[in-house]
């Protein structure tokens, strides 16, 4: 994941990704957008379940501040005790407004029950969840 950093270095990054104060667990998500001058723009979300996650490649549709993000993200899991590989697709929808500081609103994720989709709140920050924590050690 170190190399989603210079990936996304030049991108807008938009999160909501915390650290459980009881488990120690990463969740939320991170946003990567590239900038509005891009005549085909390209997102990045990363899904954050208890640890890190790979950039998940979208593709944005812009009219104004108004973003329809979408686009097919495939899960290699491992399936244990057999540790067969398992291949999960889910079709990924993002909908919502982006400010200099924030982008409001909503995410569907096939297969994946997911809570207060129809709240998702962003806040503007450096760098996504992964960066910040290579960069502090």
């Amino acid at each position: 994941m170190p190399d989603d950093c210079p990936r996304t270095a030049q991108m807008d990054i938009y999160s909501d990704a915390q650290v459980s104060s009881v488990t120690g667990d990463l969740s939320g998500f991170d946003l990567a957008l590239d900038k509005p001058n891009e005549s085909q723009r390209k997102a990045l979300l990363f899904v954050y379940e208890g640890g890190g996650s790979e950039g998940i490649p979208l593709s944005v549709t812009a009219h104004d501040n108004n973003l329809v993000i979408e686009g097919t993200w495939v899960e290699h899991l491992t399936e244990y005790p057999s540790k067969k590989d398992v291949v999960q697709t889910h079709r990924v929808k993002i909908t919502g407004k982006v400010t200099p500081k924030t982008f409001r609103g909503a995410i569907s994720i096939e297969g994946l029950e997911i809570i207060n989709s129809e709240s998702l709140l962003l806040k503007r920050v450096k760098q996504i969840w992964d960066c910040k924590a290579h960069s502090s050690q």
